[in-house]
């Protein structure tokens, strides 16, 4: 029955999917290994982390977009990875009472840095932020506690380098904005050709530069304003519900 058949292409979708994880365990081990000396996690721990960025890549990946596998699901695993080692930074936890201490000493500190072209003495720093040399102490032992320079991986990179800024691009964000860019690429070339060139010169499809409509209208030989113009109008198509575009992804 039909049902049957749905319930035979679930199951076989499940079996596809587990063996390529299973074919792809050894991504994850080789990734794990780079970080297991200097996390401060357990080895299988991260192996963990990493197993669940690679089911993310497998569940996120298109054959189709061209690139190789392995290459996408590195990614996604060395992102769990470090995401894991970055959360675990945040259960180190400094004393309230310390904060405004190791503020002031961080700025007077980096101030005589900068004055006298060295590290400068615990009794220098004390009396620039004025607080005891044991405070002074204290508060630079806190900071080496919890330092962002902490190394992390074989590659040079630090701890600050996996700790989120919330100010920062977020990486699945950027993954959906590509998706949301692929489609927009290929709403394009359903236009007439002259608009969907104007589109893509203008939003920087062909080589991720941006045009200008001045520049847009030297190649057409057209004024910026009929530039402007024909933007409009493709934009507008775009908007058709045809196109299965969403608004929000033109703004």
């Amino acid at each position: 029955s039909e049902k049957i058949g749905l319930q035979r292409k679930v199951r076989h979708g499940r079996e596809a999917k587990d063996a390529f994880l299973t074919a792809n365990l050894r991504l994850v081990v080789a990734n794990a290994r780079r970080y297991a000396n200097t996390s401060g996690i357990d080895f299988l721990d991260l192996i963990q982390e990493g197993n669940l960025g690679l089911i993310r890549a497998v569940e996120k990946f298109d054959w189709r977009k061209g690139f190789k596998f392995s290459t996408y699901a590195t990614w996604w695993i060395r992102q769990a990875i470090t995401r894991a080692i970055a959360d675990k930074s945040r259960t180190v936890r400094i004393p309230v009472h310390l904060h405004d201490t190791l503020a002031a000493v961080r700025a007077a500190q980096a101030s005589l840095k900068a004055e006298l072209g060295r590290e400068p003495k615990p009794e220098e720093i004390a009396e620039e932020a004025g607080v005891s040399v044991d405070k002074v102490e204290l508060a630079l032992s806190v900071a080496d506690t919890v330092s962002l320079e902490q190394p992390v991986g074989e590659d040079g990179a630090q701890l600050g380098d996996f700790i989120e800024d919330e100010d920062a691009v977020d990486p699945v964000r950027v993954t959906e904005e590509l998706d949301i860019a692929d489609s927009l690429r290929k709403s394009i070339d359903r236009l007439p050709q002259r608009e969907g060139r104007i589109l893509a010169l203008r939003y920087g499809f062909y080589d991720g530069v941006p045009r200008t409509l001045e520049e847009i209208g030297e190649e057409f030989n057209l004024t910026r304003e009929r530039i402007r113009q024909l933007e409009k109008l493709a934009l507008c198509r775009l908007r058709h519900p045809s196109f299965g575009i969403r608004e929000q992804d033109l703004v």
